[in-house]
């Protein structure tokens, strides 16, 4: 029998997604299961997106150019100077999703072996997308004791080897909610410099900072030759499935580099493009709306969390995640009993075990990520889930 890749081996699965057939398994039983685990936003994707679907006028649903629409590229200059980042309609492609701009980020950048350093915990595919590239990955660790701060310059340097190529932020954070302030991106600014690194920057989740300090991209960093920044219209749209993302960076050959990929997968979604074109103008009070929901929603969720009994997580200061602690050992098996053993008036919770969100098997054993992307009533619920599921499970 023909063998599997060494490559396929190495794949980690998603803590995100691999407890699914457990889900999928209880619902077909009957039970209502409240989705903690997974950022899929619940509130309404914008009208005139959804508008934009309905009065197709195309006759064929032909190819794009494979860098994506010159009209949507020059609507994100537009959404990008409002946010102090200065970049033309050349700077920007068009990608299937933010998944597809970090691995094409990756295969343009660096070569198989090299190594790239990110902190941990962090989004898990990070490492998917390193594998299928050939990547090594190092990390530094932030601590959940400290709001998951980054990690000292020299815990960074600690890592870097002449291999090293780049470094990987998201900022604001998922799994953690953690903004980096301009001082920390300033350390990193010259860690880049001092190395002759890159700069990956995922900045998906810049509509969500909760902080009063202004928000500083990758691309503010004077770093022109050396930042890239990831992007996706997923989260502040509500636009997860039509799978549009960007890659911006100022470096011709990056670009020139990633196009050789672009044009080998053809084109970026035709129908996702029209939608994100739709949404970004004439959105600004759907986005402002979206804000005060989800700022609401993480004051309520981070308090009723720190009410459990043994619980304990740090206040996030952006996007709409949180990682906490569980006073249990093993946290991926009290998520999976969850699924299997546990139901509350026919209920259950279903979380995303955090171990999966580090390099480190040893660490975030006992931790979960927790997505607060459910109304309000669906929160509070999934809280007293959470606190009937850990007394009935420590007293098994």
């Amino acid at each position: 029998m023909p063998q599997i890749s060494t490559r396929g081996l190495e794949m980690p699965s998603s803590p995100i997604r691999k407890l699914a057939p457990l889900a999928d398994a209880a619902r077909r039983e009957g039970v209502k299961v409240y989705h903690l685990n997974i950022g899929q936003p619940d509130l309404p994707t914008p009208e005139k997106a959804l508008d934009a679907v309905r009065h197709i006028e195309r006759k064929t649903l032909e190819y794009s150019p494979s860098e994506g629409f010159l009209s949507l590229r020059t609507k994100l200059c537009g959404y990008y100077k409002g946010f102090g980042i200065d970049v033309s309609e050349d700077d920007i492609i068009i990608t299937a999703g933010g998944s597809e701009a970090i691995l094409l980020s990756f295969l343009a950048c660096m070569n198989p072996g090299d190594e790239m350093i990110m902190v941990e915990p962090g989004y898990a595919n990070y490492i998917s997308f390193a594998v299928t590239a050939g990547i090594r990955v190092r990390t530094v660790q932030s601590r959940i004791e400290d709001g998951f701060a980054l990690p000292p310059s020299e815990a960074f340097e600690e890592v870097i080897t002449p291999r090293t190529r780049a470094i990987l932020l998201c900022n604001p954070g998922n799994p953690t909610g953690v903004v980096y302030s301009p001082a920390e991106l300033q350390k990193i600014k010259e860690l880049v410099r001092k190395y002759d690194l890159y700069l990956f920057s995922d900045e998906v989740y810049r509509e969500f900072v909760y902080t009063d300090e202004p928000y500083l991209s990758a691309l503010s960093l004077g770093l022109d030759e050396q930042a890239i920044l990831i992007d996706s219209v997923s989260k502040r749209y509500s636009e997860c499935g039509i799978r549009i993302g960007m890659i911006v960076t100022h470096n011709r050959l990056v670009r020139d580099t990633v196009m050789k990929y672009c044009q080998a997968r053809l084109s970026p979604p035709l129908l996702g493009q029209i939608v994100a074109e739709a949404s970004i103008e004439g959105t600004e009070k759907y986005l402002a709306d979206s804000y005060r929901e989800y700022k609401e929603r993480r004051d309520f969720f981070i308090k009723g969390l720190n009410s459990i009994p043994g619980v304990f997580s740090p206040m996030p200061h952006g996007a709409f995640y949180t990682v906490a602690s569980l006073p249990v050992a093993d946290a991926e098996d009290f998520c999976r009993w969850c699924l299997t053993d546990f139901r509350l008036d026919g209920e259950t919770v279903m979380m995303a075990p955090a171990a999966g969100f580090y390099r480190n098997p040893d660490l975030g054993r006992n931790q979960v990520r927790l997505a607060y992307v459910l109304k309000k009533e669906d929160l509070q619920r999934s809280l007293m889930l959470l606190r009937a599921a850990l007394k009935a499970y420590n007293r098994r």
